[in-house]
């Protein structure tokens, strides 16, 4: 009777101990998650911004607004502060289309991708010299953007892989001529060749040298 008292106790000390170290561990693991995505995030944000972006064939200016679509213009900001802009190449420079650029450091664009933006509506229309995340399909909007270089007003509802259009979010504000300048002469092949490529930032140097980049983006107004 002694032993089997002291069982159950011994039991509900185990069962206790067990409680605690279940919630230890749970505590610990939502700190860890929080840190690791809060170590991409940055406090409150503006609900408009300008940020300058410098790249090896001038500077030009972008203008953001939270209200065209607030999910996207919250990671550009992100982006921008946490110095994601760095040596960036402008990869597929369609003439009369689009100017797309974003890493190809697989390492640096997978610890931002694990935090993909949200789909949201089209609020504001593809003009020329507006902004959006490029995406392939549902959820995939993360790093990867492109400049209109005209008016793109279809990419407001071209519907691909179950989603329909490209929100625009921000808008060159000063030094589109400087974009128009991007090197064009080969198309979409240097993208269509990335996916394939493991080390692509060294591929991209080696193969198409007369690529431009993005050598930094800073914000200059709030």
């Amino acid at each position: 009777m002694k032993f089997h008292k002291k069982f159950i106790e011994n039991k509900n000390t185990l069962t206790v101990l067990i409680i605690i170290a279940s919630f230890l561990f749970a505590v610990s693991s939502l700190f860890s998650q929080h840190e690791t995505y809060d170590a991409l995030l940055i406090p409150r944000m503006p609900d408009k911004f300008k940020a300058r972006f410098e790249t090896t064939k001038g500077s030009f200016e972008v203008t953001a607004e939270k209200k065209f679509s607030p999910l996207a213009v919250e990671r550009f900001y992100q982006l921008i502060n946490k110095g994601y802009f760095k040596n960036i190449p402008i990869y597929r420079v369609m003439k009369n289309f689009v100017a797309q650029f974003g890493t190809v450091d697989g390492k640096l664009d997978s610890a931002w991708s694990k935090h993909i933006i949200l789909d949201e509506p089209v609020l504001k229309s593809n003009d020329t010299g507006t902004i959006a995340f490029a995406r392939a399909g549902k959820k995939t909007r993360g790093t990867q953007l492109f400049i209109n270089l005209k008016n793109n007003s279809r990419l407001d509802t071209v519907s691909y892989g179950e989603t329909l259009g490209f929100p625009a979010f921000a808008y060159i504000s000063s030094g589109m001529d400087v974009v128009y300048k991007f090197y064009d002469g080969y198309g979409d092949e240097p993208r269509l060749k990335l996916d394939s490529i493991p080390n692509a930032t060294e591929f991209l140097k080696k193969n198409y040298p007369e690529l431009d980049y993005i050598i930094k983006a800073y914000i200059i107004k709030e």
